[in-house]
């Protein structure tokens, strides 16, 4: 009898172990659900246009440059997080997110871009990274969310194929716009010479870019020397606290 009890305190134990365990996957990927809805309500606003109104005046010429006119509407987007420098486009993926940074690498971990807690998080550049992106070395981070967004798709670029097929990354400020091309991608420690983001020289900035692509297992590396380095950034599982870094260089103007 008493066995048969024992049993059956177990039996229910397990069952109440599995309820709770099946309540918390529910929860989780209700959180998840909801963190990816606002984040693709943020995108469809970010691009939202009125229509230009044409301007002409006696003074214009066809030498006169226009210029330049985001197609993110950050005004509207610092009304809601004054934190915001850019927002990043991977063309054929699922990142299409603003880029947010403040005066540390913890804030936005667990923090959306609307400010609530969130285990999504935000993406965001290095708070030792230049604001404006103007520095040699932009770094930028965002979480490995297993609903696949944020930066998940940062991981498929290991492949090959999908890295080839994967080119046209793109950042835009209110000033203008950076278009990226992939150069290596590997998997690491999160040391902290990964994010070093000043250089003494010329000379030694080409041989940290060097360096830091070094033991990829393919890359397309350009022939002139770099002008800045560009790395995204997430979590990866190859090992404890391993990290993805994909390395990406601004193209040359067609």
């Amino acid at each position: 009898m008493k066995k048969k009890r024992i049993a059956s305190v177990l039996l229910l134990l397990a069952v109440v172990l599995a309820a709770v365990a099946g309540i918390k996957t529910y929860v989780d990927y209700q959180v998840r659900a909801a963190a990816e809805r606002e984040y693709e309500s943020l995108a469809e606003m970010a691009r939202e246009t009125e229509a230009p109104t044409e301007i002409s005046t006696e003074a214009e010429t066809e030498e006169t440059e226009a210029p330049y006119v985001s197609p993110i509407q950050f005004d509207e987007l610092r009304k809601i997080n004054p934190d915001i420098v850019g927002w990043l486009k991977v063309e054929g993926t699922e990142i299409d997110y603003p880029i947010v940074q403040t005066g540390n690498n913890e804030t936005y971990l667990n923090t959306d871009f609307e400010g609530k807690k969130s285990v999504a998080g935000a993406i965001y550049l290095d708070y030792e990274s230049e604001p404006d992106f103007s520095g040699r070395h932009n770094i930028i981070y965002g979480h490995n969310m297993k609903n696949g967004s944020m930066f998940k798709d940062i991981v498929k670029y290991k492949d090959e194929e999908y890295f080839k097929e994967h080119q046209d990354i793109t950042v835009y400020t209110p000033e203008r716009e950076y278009h990226l091309r992939p150069m290596s991608v590997l998997y690491t420690e999160p040391t902290g010479m990964r994010r070093k983001t000043k250089f003494a020289t010329e000379e030694s900035f080409q041989a940290y870019v060097e360096e830091m692509t070094k033991g990829c297992d393919f890359a397309q590396i350009p022939e002139k020397p770099l002008e800045q380095l560009w790395s995204f950034i997430t979590c990866s599982y190859e090992f404890n606290d391993a990290r993805t870094i994909l390395y990406a260089y601004e193209a040359a103007e067609e």
